[in-house]
Formats: structure tokens, sequence, C-alpha cells
């Protein structure tokens, strides 16, 4: 199975990123810190999250919130190919206080895929301007279609719906990670911290987060060198800063949640 072509488009938009991907690849368990939001435009694929198992075909938006452990996979042989937006926190929560003139900051896209059509469509003309604004009446249709899109796809959650918080031995041990990503921590120190054994922070890790404490501890060094990428840092000063051993481990772990490679999302910012 080849990984197939990727390709993260030179950042126009502050807190914006736009990829195009067309793979047959698999994509194993992981995470983004960023809102995103895009459209499968060939075949289709198969995701778990903690939004369920879906399927989203040729035309579906497809969506992610910051945090939410997802995989992706094609279905048939072909593979498939989407373009999406990703959007840090801050320009959500901004376009969602416009949107609710003020009375909320805190929304998430609730369906992990959507079939609208005029939606779809709204997509397809910011993923272009996304790409391509470079003038004020650009930036002004921006505004109006992020706006529009968002408060579409997004919202409030109900508090029967809010995901279930995680037990208080299991966020004592996440916190040991969330806290400092970059300390050594090891399963006995989260063990000891949270009062369970080693296995009982394993299963109660994974079933909190989707993921096993080490792979989350991981995910969290990679949004620290994405972020670190983004201001500018050069890769090998990006993979010491956060926490890994050498540029290659990185790289590797870079690839598998992103899809595109430390050194082609630097190239969005040159």
């Amino acid at each position: 199975m080849t990984r197939g072509e990727f390709k993260i488009l030179r950042r126009r938009i502050a807190g914006v990123d736009a990829v195009e991907a067309a793979t047959r690849h698999s994509f194993p368990r992981h995470s983004h810190e960023q809102f995103g939001i895009g459209l499968i435009h060939q075949g289709a694929q198969k995701s778990l999250s903690g939004r369920g198992l879906v399927d989203a075909e040729c035309g579906d938006v497809i969506t992610v919130n910051p945090g939410e452990v997802h995989d992706g996979a094609p279905i048939g042989d072909a593979g498939r190919s989407w373009r999406m937006l990703y959007f840090e926190p801050a320009i959500v929560e901004a376009a969602v206080s416009d949107i609710s003139e003020g009375s909320r900051r805190c929304c998430e896209f609730t369906d992990p895929v959507i079939r609208n059509a005029a939606l779809a469509a709204r997509f397809r003309e910011i993923f272009a301007l996304a790409a391509t604004v470079d003038s004020d009446d650009q930036i002004v249709r921006w505004d109006e279609l992020v706006l529009t899109v968002l408060a579409e796809a997004m919202h409030p959650v109900p508090p029967a719906n809010a995901p279930a918080r995680a037990p208080a031995s299991i966020a004592t041990a996440r916190s040991l990670i969330d806290d400092d990503p970059l300390a050594s921590v090891t399963l006995a120190d989260m063990a000891r911290a949270s009062g369970l054994s080693r296995f009982q922070v394993v299963r109660g890790f994974a079933r909190a987060t989707g993921l096993t404490p080490h792979a989350y501890l991981m995910q969290r060094r990679i949004d620290i060198v994405r972020r670190l990428i983004a201001e500018g840092t050069p890769l090998a000063e990006a993979a010491i800063a956060g926490g890994f051993a050498d540029q290659s481990h990185m790289t590797r772990l870079f690839v598998r949640a992103y899809g595109v490679s430390p050194g082609a999302y630097a190239t969005a910012f040159g």
C-alpha cells in the first residue's frame, strides 16, 4: 500500500492550514490540535472516533474536533482524495462568538460526516480562497464564507451528549503528561500518582483518551513540534525541543499523524 500524495499549501491566512491528499494509506489512531473541515472529492473512506464509526463518500463534508482521536482507511482499492482546512481554535472561538452575538465561544462539530450539497459547494469556495487569497476583497469574502460554513456545520453540545469525564484517577495520570509533555514520565509514575496498577492505567487511559499512555505522550510531543515548525524553528531544533532523540524519529511520527513530512509542512510557511 502506498502512502500516495499529500500536499500542504503555502499558508496565506494566519492560523489556517490547507491540505490536499490522494492516497490509499490507512491512518492509525491520532489527533489534531486544530478544528478540521474538509470534503471527499473522490472515492470513499471509513473512520472511527468518539463520535462512532462512519463512512464518507464523494461529495461528503468531513469534520474533526481538537483532541478527537480518530483513524481513517479507504473503502475499496482505489483509495480516496480529499481537501481539508485546519483552523487554530482561537479562530473558531472568535467566529462562534460572532455567530452567537457573544453568547458563547465553545462549539464543536457534532457530525463527523455531513451530506449537504450547499455546504460542500461553500467549502470548495473557501478552500480555493485559502489557496489563492491575495487581496482585501478576497479576505472579506473569506470571512463571510467561514462564518457561514461554521454556522451551518457547528453546534453547541447538549449536556446529555457531552463526552464523559475521565475518572479522577486517570485524569491525574494524564495530567502528568499534559503538565509537561517533555518530562520523563514512566508508567510506574502514573500508577503511583493515580493509585492504580500499571495495567489499570493502560486500560483506563485507552478508554478515556482513545490512546495508550505512550501514544498520547508522542501525540502531545508531535503537537509541540508542529507549532514550533509553524513559528519557523529549524527541523533539527524542533525535534530536540519536542523531546525526540533524533530528527528521524520525529519525522516518522509526524508523517504518521499528519500525512506530510515536517519539511513539507515547513515549506507552507516559507
